[in-house]
């Protein structure tokens, strides 16, 4: 049984005093981040925790409750991509297709009857388009990657671009999202490279006395978007990037070769040759592409999913130059 006994009131005393032992410094989870071409640079310092916030996703996404994956991603966001591709080919154009022909150049060729001009004036947009993608990647500096910096406060959204990167502010829930083009070093030199390739063919014809037009319309105009999508929308341009390049290894030769035995009697163009493996070299784009995809949300991918239709379109007008 416990001992009764009262305690001195000074021994009582001694016992509720608080003990002059000061607690260590919490460990310092945080880098600050001063954005060097960022407006308010000299008085804004961004937090960023390290540790912290990898706990709190983790903890949050072990609760997450399973969701229905989309078709494809088991095998990566290539293969997203490559089935919302196949989804936009008619019945005619793929097995796969699930495309309802509504506009009259949607309907397939009747005649395949291409004329050298129409295939220069093809070639010249076609180059246009590759000069401008391959310029773009060539002069990212950086790698593809993305963080997102919890804001304080905010007093206002904006969206403004600093050298090789996009910030933009969402006011609601003061975040700021900074990320680097997805066409970085990357994507340089895999071999898919088509505008050297382009310049050799073009030389071609003007050594047998053809005159080279200048990019028309449908170039001129993807080009640009192309190059608009870069300095804004990464998610979007990774899309064009992979449709381009893809689509070019595979109905791509097929068409070139339709054209060959038309009007070229049957000369293979630079255009549709590879240096090395051609499957290889596209699997070895296509990891790069999962890789960077690994790091966006389920939002930015579907807004990658959602370009698939207007890189047809582009695409489509410039090929449609072959029957002009």
């Amino acid at each position: 049984m416990a001992s009764l006994t009262p305690i001195s009131h000074s021994h009582s005393h001694s016992l509720l005093k608080r003990p002059n032992v000061r607690p260590p410094p919490p460990p310092s989870f945080f880098s600050s981040f001063i954005l060097k071409d960022f407006p308010y640079s000299k008085t804004l310092s961004l937090k960023l925790p390290r540790m912290l916030t990898r706990n709190v996703v983790v903890s949050a996404t072990t609760a997450e409750k399973p969701r229905k994956r989309y078709p494809g991603e088991a095998k990566g966001f290539v293969e997203e991509m490559r089935f919302v591709a196949m989804k936009l080919h008619t019945k005619e154009q793929a097995k796969e297709g699930e495309k309802e022909v509504k506009q009259p150049e949607e309907r397939p060729v009747q005649r395949w009857e291409p004329s050298v001009d129409g295939y220069l004036k093809f070639l010249v947009d076609s180059k246009l388009v590759y000069d401008t993608l391959e310029g773009i990647i060539d002069k990212a500096p950086f790698p593809s990657c993305g963080v997102t910096v919890v804001l304080l406060s905010a007093k206002s959204s904006f969206f403004f671009r600093f050298p090789a990167s996009v910030v933009w502010s969402n006011e609601k829930n003061k975040v700021i999202s900074l990320m680097w083009s997805a066409s970085d070093a990357e994507f340089r030199d895999t071999g898919l490279e088509r505008s050297e390739k382009l310049a050799k063919d073009l030389q071609w014809f003007k050594e047998q006395g053809y005159t080279i037009p200048e990019p028309s319309s449908p170039g001129v105009t993807y080009a640009e978007y192309l190059k608009e999508l870069s300095e804004k929308d990464p998610q979007a341009f990774i899309c064009h990037f992979y449709n381009i390049y893809f689509a070019h290894s595979a109905g791509g030769r097929m068409i070139g070769k339709k054209v060959a035995e038309k009007i070229l009697d049957k000369k293979e163009l630079e255009f549709y040759k590879w240096d090395g493996d051609l499957s290889q070299l596209l699997q070895n784009v296509r990891d790069k592409l999962n890789k960077v995809a690994e790091s966006w949300t389920r939002e930015e991918k579907n807004h990658c999913l959602e370009e698939t239709e207007k890189s047809f379109k582009y695409s489509g007008d410039i090929l449609r130059l072959i029957l002009s």
